[in-house]
């Protein structure tokens, strides 16, 4: 399992809460390695709370399950600004195909705290699920993460 953080720079946590809350994700990751990651939504929501609250600027990550839904990777892989993130289909794609995911879940913050999806949230989603489909890549979910993290799945927005 590897968990890689392009750029810690974004957050407004002093050194020592990243560290600590850095700390936490690789424990929950360590627990995630031998269960179904997809049937505990709450420790999924605690992971990427843990991940992504600390960034002051929207973070889009991407975790990259094998297929028992176990973790092969979490990965960080667009910046973007207090509002907003450009994602691209393409890099999501060649990210799952590098480690040979069977299904993702996906992530971003919302740095206002406000966790409700928005209509681009939505759409990229969708836009995301059906070129993954097209590589036989499942979408299980996506969680933003704000003041209390929310799940596309839980919503029936899947």
């Amino acid at each position: 399992m590897h968990i890689k953080s392009n750029n810690k720079t974004a957050s407004h946590w002093p050194t020592t809460a990243l560290q600590i809350l850095e700390s936490a994700a690789n424990i929950i990751a360590e627990k995630l390695i031998h269960q179904d990651v997809y049937t505990n939504p709450q420790t999924t929501k605690d992971f990427l709370t843990y991940k992504l609250g600390g960034y002051e600027r929207e973070v889009f990550g991407v975790m990259m399950l094998n297929n028992q839904h176990q973790l092969i990777e979490f990965r960080e892989l667009f910046f973007g600004t207090i509002d907003s993130a450009s994602v691209y289909p393409r890099e999501v794609v060649k990210a799952v195909l590098e480690v040979n995911a069977a299904a993702v879940i996906f992530s971003h913050n919302h740095p206002s705290g406000e966790s409700e999806p928005s209509e681009a949230d939505k759409r990229i989603t969708q836009k995301l699920k059906d070129a993954l489909g097209l590589i036989d890549v499942r979408v299980l979910d996506h969680i933003i993460v704000g003041k209390s993290p929310v799940s596309f799945a839980e919503r029936g927005l899947l």
